[in-house]
């Protein structure tokens, strides 16, 4: 009998788009205070039901005053009135000056602001102008940030500090967003300890710790999942199929660690097909090849199964590339792609690989990029010591000075 030919590898990119074609949007919203929507997607358009700024104000502390006024440096006005921020006041008679403070609303009339640091405050509520105003200096006018009825936040914006401030400068006070992600996690192996469970004196061999299912979760808490920890299944078949099925129930993905390739104590692949489908995947990047993806169903329809590799490194990076984007299209963000920047080598990489590789670097002072030592896939550290990873080509060698793809940590973990 001819051995079997194996699968040709699957391309990242490839993987990517047929896990995004699966990835419709969940249904169901909430309501959430514009305070606590941090992190979350929104779920409809934010629209503006007032113009930002509401009047013309002034942009700087000073006086407003009229052009035709002041036609040399050193003319002096009287001050007829003072606006701080919060207050309107009267329209300016011709011949005067009001007292202005950043933020207050230019009073009718005033077509400048001259900033105090060009004025000079006199005796009996008068100013010295020293410098000639410009039509409309130091003013910023009514609707020139946000005009009223216009979108000012799309649908599918994940929100960052700054949306919130800019939500709540329209006055939304709440936000409708989509529903977190329902994410059960569960961790295969008989190798597999918790850490404060055993001493590390009292490790028996084989035996180490369940760092994978630390730094998964944590990477789903930023994602804004609401994560079940159903700890660690034994590497037995029947424990599989029952941690599958109760996963199934309630959650829109199950993400499990180890148990992916095809060795007699990898289970998963033959439970998830025994309760629904799965697609085994050997992707074209490294670390990180072995991949699974299915579906379970369930009595009110069915979950996501995403399989990642048990090395952490390869878990680590692998849940960047494909669960995060994933997880993001679930919630209705279209853009998932992570942001690359151009960055220098300061290293020499004369080993190319057939595989599309991720290289764990840091950035020193001047940008340049340093290498890890090791990039085994079994090495943490080097994630810990990294902030990102170099995105290098299938067959590409690096030289010193060379220009690469870095992709931050920033824009892979959160």
């Amino acid at each position: 009998m001819k051995p079997q030919a194996r699968a040709p590898l699957k391309p990242l990119d490839e993987a990517l788009a047929e896990l995004l074609a699966q990835a419709a949007p969940l249904a169901g919203t909430d309501t959430v205070n514009t305070f606590d929507a941090d992190g979350r997607v929104l779920a409809q358009a934010a629209t503006s039901p007032l113009q930002v700024p509401p009047n013309d104000n002034s942009s700087m502390d000073g006086y407003a005053v009229r052009c035709a006024d002041v036609p040399a440096a050193g003319v002096e006005l009287p001050v007829a009135q003072r606006i701080p921020a919060g207050a309107f006041g009267v329209p300016l008679a011709a011949g005067t000056a009001a007292r202005i403070f950043t933020g207050a609303p230019v009073p009718e009339g005033a077509d400048a602001i001259v900033m105090q640091e060009d004025c000079e405050a006199l005796d009996g509520d008068r100013v010295r102008v020293n410098a000639v105003p410009a039509q409309g200096q130091w003013i910023r006018r009514a609707g020139e940030d946000i005009t009223r009825g216009a979108e000012v936040l799309a649908a599918g914006t994940r929100l960052t500090p700054a949306e919130l401030g800019l939500a709540a400068s329209i006055g939304l006070g709440t936000l409708q967003v989509a529903r977190r992600p329902r994410v059960a996690l569960f961790s295969t192996g008989d190798e597999l300890v918790m850490p404060g469970d055993v001493p590390p004196a009292q490790m028996k061999p084989g035996v180490i710790y369940n760092s994978n299912r630390f730094f998964l979760r944590a990477m789903l808490l930023r994602l804004g999942c609401e994560v079940s920890d159903l700890g660690i299944v034994p590497d037995r078949r029947e424990a599989t199929v029952a941690a599958l099925r109760e996963a199934a129930q309630g959650h829109d993905l199950i993400l499990t660690s180890g148990g992916v390739s095809v060795g007699e104590e990898d289970h998963i692949k033959p439970a998830v097909e025994r309760l629904g489908t799965l697609q085994l995947w050997q992707i074209a990047m490294k670390p990180g090849k072995p991949f699974a993806y299915g579906q379970i169903p369930h009595a009110g329809g069915s979950a996501h199964f995403m399989g990642l590799p048990g090395n952490p490194v390869s878990s680590f990076v692998t849940f960047g590339l494909l669960v995060r984007p994933f997880l993001l299209r679930l919630q209705g963000v279209r853009d998932v792609a992570p942001k690359a920047i151009a960055a220098k080598a300061g290293f020499d990489w004369p080993r190319a690989d057939k595989r599309r590789e991720f290289l764990r670097v840091r950035q020193g002072a001047d940008g340049t990029l340093e290498l890890f030592p090791n990039q085994s896939s079994g090495v943490l550290t080097s994630a810990a010591w990294a902030d990102g990873v170099v995105d290098n080509p299938a067959g590409q060698t690096i030289a010193r000075g060379d220009t690469v793809r870095f992709l931050p940590f920033a824009e892979l973990l959160s």
